[in-house]
């Protein structure tokens, strides 16, 4: 996967749209664009996929001469991915592109074994480090004040859950830490367990609400919602009873 940035950059969106709207053109890989960034993805199981993706580049090169629109090669970088990677060489114009054992997109870090320990660590300490704010600076602790407050801190070990979900316990621990804090910090709960905390403030665990997340995506995907997708990732079950209802799934045992 190849991800790039642009340094020159149109006056406002419109020409944005203008100039970036055919650079997809002719492309085989997957090319994928948000604001000023470019990723491009291929599958490299075979050397024609290696080809295939320095052709591309080579298209996105001769895209930047005659559009003016100059990529930031210093900002490219190569993040294999896979077990048995050939890990091949590319490069954009005359100039090798450098790999990366893990790279940083729309502020979410992927390293080449899709681990998101590190992820997990960098929100932990984002909030944690916005927790250390909120208790120096408020004079009062009362629930009235912690959950509003607590509520806009839960975004970064929220964002973008859905991506980098944790699998180890010792991550799922990292991220509960959190909200352990937070309500061990409200005046009078103290000495309260954490399940007592969670049920007197009427909040779920972050494991519960990532589980809620994940259960309410499922039935979004079953109910058509991203038709194409669901066609991908799920199995209808097929039954003949006339009881419960027709968003079951099949389970592929292996």
């Amino acid at each position: 996967m190849t991800r790039t940035a642009r340094k020159e950059k149109p006056r406002d969106d419109e020409e944005k749209g203008v100039f970036v709207g055919a650079v997809d053109r002719g492309i085989e890989c997957t090319l994928s664009k948000f604001a000023d960034d470019t990723k491009l993805c291929c599958a490299v199981d075979k050397l024609e996929g290696r080809n295939a993706i320095q052709r591309d580049l080579d298209r996105l090169e001769r895209w930047d001469c005659a559009n003016l629109m100059k990529f930031n090669k210093a900002k490219c970088k190569v993040l294999h991915k896979g077990w048995d990677n050939p890990k091949h060489k590319y490069r954009l114009g005359r100039e090798w592109i450098e790999s990366s054992p893990e790279q940083r997109d729309l502020g979410m870090f992927i390293d080449e074994k899709l681990n998101m320990t590190w992820q997990c660590a960098l929100a932990a300490q984002k909030a944690n480090h916005i927790l250390g704010c909120i208790k120096s600076s408020m004079a009062s602790l009362l629930r009235e004040v912690n959950l509003p407050l607590y509520s806009a801190l839960r975004c970064h070990p929220e964002c973008c859950i859905h991506l980098w979900s944790p699998q180890h316990r010792k991550d799922m621990n990292l991220l509960e830490q959190v909200q352990r804090r937070t309500t061990n910090m409200v005046r009078g709960m103290e000495n309260l367990c954490y399940e007592e905390r969670l049920r007197e403030m009427l909040l779920f665990s972050l494991e519960k609400w990532r589980l809620r997340g994940d259960l309410t995506a499922a039935f979004q995907y079953l109910k058509e919602s991203y038709k194409k997708a669901r066609e991908e990732l799920f199995t209808k079950a097929c039954t003949r009873r006339t009881r419960g209802n027709g968003c079951k799934l099949r389970a592929d045992l292996d």
